[in-house]
Formats: C-alpha cells, sequence, structure tokens
C-alpha cells in the first residue's frame, strides 16, 4: 500500500487536534508544555513514510529499534518536570530528539545522551537545523548520567530502568526531580517521579507505561 505524505495543513490540523484529543483533555495543564507541543513540527523528528503517523495516539518507530513515544507520555513527563525556563536538564535516551526539542524551549540548557550513534547525530543535525543552540548531544551509555556536568536541576530518562534509580538522584541537587520510568521487569513500567529532599527522596506514581529498555552498564542488559 502506497503511503501519501500529508500536506503542511494537513499536519497542522492533526497537531491542533493531538493538543485537543490527546493532551488537554487528559489532564495536561501546564501551558508551557501545551504550547510548545502546538508548534513543533512532530513530524520532523520522524522518517518521511511515517508522517501520516506524526500525531497518532501512541508510540511510532523511528528506526534502529526505537520508537518515538505517544505524544501524551512526552507532555506528561515534561510536565511533571516542572520547568520554569532557567534548569539545566539531562535527557537520557535522545532517540527522535522530540523530547529534546521540546525541553530546549522550556529551559535553560539541555544535556542529553543516546548510545546509538546514527540517531545521536541524525537528532544534533535536526537541532542545528531549527537553531536549538541551547542542546549538547553525547553519543554514549546514558544509564551512567552525566558525572562531568552534575548538577542537573531535572533528569529525564526515556527508557525504561531497573528499579535502582540512586545513580540518577545523586547527580541531582536538592530539589532536584527525576522524571524515570522504572520496572522489575524490561517490558513494562511504572512512570515515576522522584524529588531529591535533603533528608528523603519523595516518589509519585504517575501510573503504568511502556518503553523500550534501557541498555547500559545500569540497564537491562546487565542483568
Amino acid at each position: 500500500m502506497v503511503r501519501h505524505t500529508p500536506t503542511p495543513e494537513q499536519l497542522e490540523t492533526a497537531r491542533d487536534m493531538m493538543v485537543e484529543k490527546q493532551l488537554k483533555a487528559r489532564g495536561i495543564k501546564d501551558p508551557r508544555v501545551l504550547d510548545v507541543m502546538a508548534r513543533l513540527p512532530r513530524e520532523r523528528f520522524m522518517p518521511q513514510h511515517v508522517w501520516a503517523e506524526a500525531y497518532a495516539d501512541r508510540a511510532v518507530p523511528i528506526g534502529q529499534g526505537q520508537t518515538i513515544s505517544q505524544p501524551l507520555i512526552v507532555a506528561l513527563m515534561t510536565e511533571a518536570l516542572e520547568l520554569k525556563g532557567k534548569e539545566k536538564v539531562l535527557e537520557v535516551g535522545t532517540g527522535s530528539g522530540y523530547q529534546a526539542a521540546i525541553l530546549a524551549h522550556l529551559a535553560d540548557r539541555v544535556f542529553t545522551i543516546e548510545r546509538v550513534r546514527e540517531l545521536g547525530r541524525q537528532a544534533e543535525r535536526l537541532f542545528a537545523e531549527m537553531r536549538l543552540d541551547n542542546i549538547l548531544v553525547r553519543i554514549a551509555d546514558g544509564s551512567h548520567g552525566w558525572r562531568e556536568e552534575v548538577p542537573f536541576d531535572a533528569i529525564i530518562v526515556t527508557a525504561g530502568a531497573p528499579v535502582d534509580v540512586d545513580h540518577y538522584l545523586e547527580q541531582l541537587p536538592y530539589g532536584g526531580r527525576l522524571v524515570v520510568p522504572v520496572g522489575s521487569t524490561p517490558n513494562a513500567q511504572t512512570l515515576l517521579r522522584f524529588t531529591r529532599e535533603r533528608n528523603r527522596t519523595v516518589k509519585e506514581d504517575y501510573g503504568p507505561c511502556r518503553f523500550v529498555p534501557l541498555v547500559g552498564h545500569y540497564g537491562w542488559n546487565n542483568k
């Protein structure tokens, strides 16, 4: 079956519908998150042959065994970070680059790590084309975090991690937030937000989710 590339008008309409039906209707309230997702062309972060699925209510494969996450999950995780505009943010798992591009509009600086060189370099080129010059890409094992650049005000992990996330929490200052899908198996997770406080860590449950497994030293391939 031949897939037809949507027109710019069709894509814009689909983006508006995504915001109204998938995000606002399901409880996303942060106006800054809604605004950037209403403006950012999600299709730019996907192969052209799947542009018709750019605003589908699900994850979409982008190659290299990776996916671009469901719009609702992107919005939910971004909203949970509670960004105000001056933060230094770490993203683990650049993937398509869509999440990092959203963060770039909401924070001061974004550090993003991707283990698959082809994806990381492709995202880096796209960031340059879009003049998102506050994003720094690193090709490395993201399960370690980015210790040379600590502390981060917020950390977002876009792959399913094992339950031990202390090595990420150590890279946050007091008051810092970590949003990460964790699970006892690599195939299903719970989306959690951890807030590091001086004498404790507060954990909040955002519900079940499913991400590709985190790979690396602290990932599932070493379990």
